[in-house]
């Protein structure tokens, strides 16, 4: 039992630590976007399928960057190797969505990335380059 519960909780320490990298990647992208938006005040609209695959791109690159400041697991592997392929990209949406609606209701308009698709699609290709390269 114990050691049920001891896999458990490390499936759970991975995820969100998996999270947390994933969330302050998308914080610095998101302010590199405003940055860019600000200084060009008319923004010409991107085709979304071209955005979804910058997006994938941008968080492979960003999944190479953060192997060389965390080049081994940042959590042992639990029992469950490879959940974090799903988890932690689903949760790094749902917060990005948030922080988007919580922009949009104070009347501020948020960047792409704040939203759950190009967030989770973010998340997904620095969740499978460090999956390749880390386990």
């Amino acid at each position: 039992m114990e050691e049920l519960f001891a896999a458990l909780l490390s499936m759970v320490f991975e995820a969100l630590g998996e999270v947390l990298l994933q969330l302050f990647a998308e914080a610095i992208l998101s302010l590199i976007d405003r940055s860019i938006r600000n200084f060009f005040e008319e923004r010409n609209a991107i085709n979304p399928v071209f955005a979804t695959a910058g997006y994938l791109s941008l968080g492979i690159v960003f999944g190479f960057v953060s192997l060389m400041f965390f080049p081994h697991p940042i959590f042992h592997p639990s029992k469950f190797h490879g959940i974090s392929l799903l988890v932690s990209p689903v949760l790094t949406g749902l917060a990005m969505s948030l922080v988007g609606m919580l922009l949009r209701n104070r009347g501020k308009r948020a960047a792409r990335i704040e939203s759950f698709g190009y967030g989770f699609t973010f998340a997904l290709g620095m969740a499978v380059l460090r999956f390749l390269f880390v386990a």
